[in-house]
């Protein structure tokens, strides 16, 4: 009885010890969450200023030669490039994202390019059948997200350099309300007609109409890289808060499991106990009638 009672004992400090380590995570991820949810909020306001400066560009002269020069696509490759997640304790994040990729790109004739950002998802796109052309790595922090997506404009340019730039898509996780998320993807190129229709379209925030008064294509070319950067590190940022909400959910669900796993450790060491404590008591009682009957017959 006392070895079962030692054995529950160390499962019971064990599954405590487990779950202040969930509790540790889950404040960890939550922390997390905040940061990248404002940097998301930071980057939309940003994200519609470019738009409103491409929307001022692009009513200049030359415009559509600049954007053909600039963001056109020839029959290359189809590019692709899936944000996925390095770290475990994420749920389905990355099989999730893999499955909607997949089906996607299948979809699309020809070659095609694809970067797993992270080697998890990597797995789960050859998994799917959708060969990977290379790895890069996560970014664990914001600072870390510019030198992710400077290496996937040398990537862009490098096709480019070779005239055999195709369409470019990326693919990512979209946060929700609720600590939910799910799978999205972009057309970054080619910069053509239905873009241009879809971009000018959207109304000026005042009446006064945009003029752009000297440099009118150097001005375009910065605010066509700064479009790409900016939906890239936008693509990166909603990634990472929805690998952080994954994670939370995930260890919201284990700190309920070891909640339900002690009660029931408890309940089975209190009872175990209890029926211990009685076959002592038992043995004392017949003990001492054993004793008290001994006496009457002496």
């Amino acid at each position: 009885m006392s070895e079962s009672l030692a054995g529950l004992r160390r499962k019971i400090d064990g599954a405590t010890e487990l779950k202040s380590v969930v509790r540790t995570m889950k404040a960890l991820a939550a922390s997390s969450i905040g940061q990248y949810e404002k940097a998301v909020l930071s980057l939309n306001d940003y994200y519609r200023t470019v738009q409103l400066g491409l929307v001022a560009c692009l009513r200049q002269p030359r415009a559509d030669d600049l954007l053909e020069e600039e963001g056109g696509a020839d029959e290359g490759p189809t590019i692709a490039f899936v944000f996925g997640s390095d770290q475990g304790l994420v749920g389905p994040f990355n099989d999730i994202l893999a499955t909607y990729a997949t089906a996607t790109l299948t979809t699309r004739a020809g070659e095609k390019d694809v970067w797993a950002v992270g080697s998890r998802i990597e797995a789960c796109l050859g998994s799917a059948g959708l060969p990977v052309t290379g790895v890069l790595t996560v970014p664990n922090s914001i600072p870390a997200i510019t030198p992710l997506i400077g290496r996937i404009l040398v990537e862009i340019g490098a096709h480019r350099r070779k005239k055999r730039l195709g369409q470019v898509y990326i693919f990512h996780h979209s946060p929700k309300s609720k600590a939910a998320y799910e799978p999205v993807s972009q057309r970054l190129l080619p910069l053509d007609a239905p873009w241009r229709t879809t971009l000018t379209g959207l109304p000026w925030p005042t009446r006064n109409l945009p003029e752009v008064l000297a440099g009118g294509e150097a001005t375009l070319r910065a605010f066509l890289r700064e479009y790409l950067f900016v939906s890239l590190f936008r693509a990166c940022i909603e990634s990472l808060t929805s690998e952080n909400a994954s994670r939370l959910a995930a260890m919201q669900r284990a700190e309920k499991n070891i909640d339900e796993l002690l009660e029931d450790l408890n309940r089975a060491f209190h009872r175990l106990r209890q029926s211990t404590i009685d076959d002592e008591l038992f043995d004392v009682i017949s003990g001492y009638e054993s004793l008290s009957t001994e006496k009457r017959a002496l």
